[in-house]
């Protein structure tokens, strides 16, 4: 199994780390930054012994170097800056996606691709039309993270463990995310009925909220050790067909009563990529925050031209 991650810098890296570490693939950093993803890469091997994993870690600014990758993660794209919001990096890193996706066509084009750059549903949008590839094959990475800080919150609030804590987070990868108390657990147990709805709401807020303050706590450079880890959880569910259902940005061509849009929503992830769209059963509010929440991607989409 080969994996390419398209983007050297700390998401790019982190993630190669966690892929060969965990014995899941070999992996090739691309970046177009001269000796970077190769520095990584024999930075990254040279704990191969320590670590105790047998994983090829390379690096290279060619794309004949990804050629006939298995999954390619791309992570290339300007990261927010302090003040800034997912949306505002739309249209420099839409040159930077349409570049990436000419190549993927030609070097990966059976390939399933897993998107990080932001804005991410309508980054994950241009990929699919731009390569054309099949909208199975073609995964955004948000919600993954978003459920992780959630959890995060929830198991500090609780004072439990995170892993106990299954959150369903739908919609826009941005401040506008619809977070479901009602459909997640502890143990089983809805959030709702454990919490009061005022700490809810301010766990809510929090977790939108989670991105923007560690990048205004940086001042340079955004989340990495977390998004990193929703990138490991896809690719280790592909790579382990083990039909994971993870929150994820993806086609929708009628589920939820929307079309010609990727957002985030429930869903199947196998060795063939999105194997299942899961359609929740919404309360009245519910759908219309997530109604919402897709038009602001629609808005997004429209400005992108495609």
């Amino acid at each position: 199994m080969k994996v390419a991650i398209i983007g050297a810098g700390n998401v790019g890296a982190t993630s190669a780390q966690r892929i060969a570490e965990a014995d899941l693939a070999d992996v090739v950093l691309l970046d177009v930054v001269q000796g970077k993803a190769e520095a990584k890469a024999l930075d990254l091997s040279s704990a191969s012994s320590i670590i105790r994993h047998s994983r090829s870690i390379t690096g290279t600014t060619d794309y004949q170097g990804i050629a006939e990758a298995d999954i390619v993660v791309v992570t290339a794209g300007s990261a927010r800056q302090p003040g800034q919001n997912r949306a505002d990096l739309l249209l420099d890193n839409a040159k930077t996606i349409k570049d990436i996706s000419k190549n993927l066509v030609e070097y990966c084009p059976d390939s399933i691709v897993i998107v990080v750059t932001n804005p991410l549903d309508a980054m994950t949008y241009l990929t699919l039309k731009t390569t054309g590839f099949a909208a199975d094959r073609v995964i955004g990475m948000g919600g993954v993270s978003d459920s992780a800080r959630f959890n995060m919150l929830v198991a500090a609030e609780l004072n439990t463990a995170s892993q106990h804590i299954q959150s369903v987070i739908i919609g826009a990868h941005a401040n506008n995310m619809v977070i479901l108390p009602r459909l997640s657990t502890v143990l089983g147990s809805s959030i709702s009925e454990l919490l009061p709805q005022d700490r809810i709401e301010k766990l809510i807020e929090e977790t939108r909220n989670f991105g923007a303050r560690i990048v205004k706590l940086l001042g340079k450079g955004s989340a990495y050790y977390g998004p990193s880890a929703g990138i490991f959880s896809l690719v280790d569910s592909i790579v382990k067909d083990s039909k994971s259902i993870l929150c994820a940005s993806v086609y929708l061509g009628g589920p939820y009563g929307l079309r010609d849009l990727c957002i985030g929503v429930p869903v199947k992830v196998g060795r063939l990529g999105i194997e299942e769209i899961i359609e929740l059963k919404l309360e009245e509010k519910e759908k219309n925050d997530f109604l919402d929440s897709a038009e602001s991607v629609k808005k997004l989409i429209k400005e992108l031209g495609v």
